[in-house]
């Protein structure tokens, strides 16, 4: 019978768990608030909320992460807050609807797991990518130095329960900041609390968030925020069955509440779920733990934003990223053993790392072969 510490547990190793999608979440989140001009103290306390109710709710590391698509478009085209807002209502809203007229379960059915897997595969090579090229490189020979010795340190501690890699890599990167980067004093005297602001968005606001934000991030959002994690889960916790029903309700209610307390629109996500299990979580006590952190720096610290952003280097975070990725590139392995179901899975990945709006071309176009090959239009070898 499973007992409460299955569902939720609070101890070293969830600890270190927490801390393993913080390199794909902490930048986005950042990069989103300063493009945008959005309130830090409800970025913040929202996004920390919610993985805290996720994790009570599921019991397992189910994380809540930025819509990424959205993210890239926000940081790269400065979309207005009101607008960032309005297309996270709209999208909870279409997702809600999938899932409540039963759309979602069908077109998870109908997608097969070589492209599920392309999906991944695309997804972790781009953070492996950008762990790489961005993070690992923005301190210079410093930084060269710091990112290997948390990479020999992460590598010889993975999977060591006593000594969880995470917590190791997390105080190397922290005395880092301390000693070189960070003016603690500065950040104490930044201290002060702080809430979320309230708003009502406006149904203009809804219709261009929907236009320029939602329909641009739903083809990802299917295929991996709900088909992708259900998949990721099913494979690391066979024992505790997830819907696409339950995720698709979760992942709308985030966003159909977050925009009228100033939240960023959130998902679910693949490389979240393998990031956390990687690193040592198995319960939804790691994202609790993982959310608390956000609420505290949204309650208690957001007036000090740039002294936040400076505590931690990025090429530790780069580290862990890199380790995110390389995880969720792993599980098609699964599919390696069939020679056409290899080659669809790396198709959907060329295509999602290559293509403007490659996720979508890859969960549409790989589906459509799969279907083919079926029913004896293309050949199978």
């Amino acid at each position: 019978m499973v007992g409460w510490r299955d569902h939720i547990r609070f101890d070293r190793n969830e600890l270190a768990g927490s801390f393993g999608d913080i390199g794909t979440d902490f930048p986005l989140i950042v990069g989103m608030i300063l493009a945008a001009g959005l309130d830090t103290a409800s970025t913040f306390i929202l996004f920390g909320a919610m993985q805290v109710l996720t994790g009570l709710v599921y019991g397992l590391p189910m994380p809540v992460q930025p819509l990424k698509a959205m993210a890239v478009i926000v940081i790269a085209g400065h979309v207005r807050p009101e607008v960032l807002y309005g297309g996270g209502l709209a999208i909870g809203l279409l997702m809600l609807a999938l899932t409540l007229t039963g759309l979602l379960g069908r077109i998870a059915e109908a997608i097969p797991r070589a492209v599920v897997r392309g999906l991944q595969l695309g997804l972790g090579t781009s953070l492996a990518l950008l762990a790489l090229k961005d993070y690992v490189q923005s301190d210079g020979p410093a930084g060269y130095v710091l990112a290997g010795v948390a990479f020999a340190v992460t590598l010889l501690l993975l999977g060591n329960r006593r000594f969880p890699a995470a917590l190791v890599v997390i105080l190397l990167g922290f005395l880092y900041a301390v000693a070189f980067q960070t003016d603690v004093a500065t950040l104490l005297r930044s201290a002060g609390p702080a809430w979320p602001v309230p708003r009502v968005p406006r149904p203009a606001h809804v219709l261009e968030g929907l236009l320029v934000l939602a329909l641009p991030q739903l083809a990802l959002s299917i295929g991996n925020s709900v088909i992708a994690t259900r998949q990721a889960l099913a494979d690391l916790f066979p024992d505790r069955p997830v819907t696409v029903r339950h995720i698709g309700l979760t992942y709308s209610l985030m966003n159909i509440i977050q925009p009228f307390f100033s939240g960023i629109p959130t998902c679910h996500g693949s490389g979240g779920v393998v990031g956390h299990h990687a690193f040592g979580g198995r319960t939804g006590g790691t994202v609790v733990l993982y959310g608390a952190l956000y609420l505290a720096i949204g309650l208690g610290f957001s007036r000090g934003l740039g002294q936040v952003i400076g505590i931690f280097p990025l090429p530790v975070l780069g580290v862990m990223l890199l380790f995110e990725g390389v995880s969720l590139m792993a599980l098609v392995r699964d599919v390696a053993p069939s020679r056409g179901d290899l080659v669809l899975c790396l198709l959907v990945a060329v295509a999602g790392l290559g293509l403007p709006n490659g996720y979508v071309i890859g969960l549409v176009g790989g589906t459509v072969v799969a279907l083919l090959i079926r029913r004896g239009l293309v050949l199978r070898h």
